[in-house]
């Protein structure tokens, strides 16, 4: 594929996920969604002009955090590591995205990352390998403040158009929080 294909099917796609979200917010006005990836300054400007309400990286540019501060745009910039961890401090994140979390060592890992920052009220968004029978160890963390999953809507599923499938795969996602809400986790 050319480099102007692909420029123009990435900006499709940008431009279809940016009317997603202004649906969403105007049809599920209760729902809190989010936009990732946010790889530039302007993409941080767009998602938070289209309603999103925070925004995720897989990795930590300073420009993208600066950016999504001055828009306003509550922003979990990525992190693998100690030094990732305190460079997000230093921008002033308290939220960040715990990136890829299954292949970097999983909730273990994360622990002992996390264990001399915690004092400072960090919290983690794992994302990366998690699915149905791991993301109940995350969540029921308090280092944890949210998770998230491609396992929710495969891109084969949404290209099918089998939205009946990724219902099933939101509803399996609630009833594993309501399990861990009822279990007292």
């Amino acid at each position: 594929m050319s480099t102007v294909l692909l420029a123009t099917a990435l900006v499709s796609a940008i431009a279809a996920a940016l009317a997603a979200l202004e649906a969403i917010r105007a049809h599920v006005p209760r729902m809190l969604p989010g936009v990732g990836t946010v790889l530039t300054p302007a993409q941080a400007g767009e998602a938070r002009q289209a309603g999103a309400a925070f925004g995720v990286a897989p990795g930590l540019n300073p420009r993208v955090v600066r950016a999504a501060q001055e828009v306003g745009l509550p922003f979990a910039p990525g992190v693998a590591t100690a030094s990732d961890l305190e460079a997000a401090l230093e921008l002033g994140c308290r939220e960040v995205k715990f990136f890829p979390a299954e292949p970097a060592g999983g909730m273990s890992y994360l622990k002992s990352m996390a264990a001399p920052y915690t004092h400072l009220g960090v919290r983690f968004v794992p994302l990366g390998g998690l699915k149905p029978d791991n993301v109940g160890q995350y969540l029921s963390s308090l280092l944890v403040l949210a998770v998230g999953g491609s396992w929710l809507a495969p891109r084969d599923l949404i290209r099918r158009e089998d939205w009946e499938a990724i219902r099933s795969k939101a509803a399996e996602a609630r009833a594993i929080v309501d399990g861990l809400r009822d279990a007292g986790g």
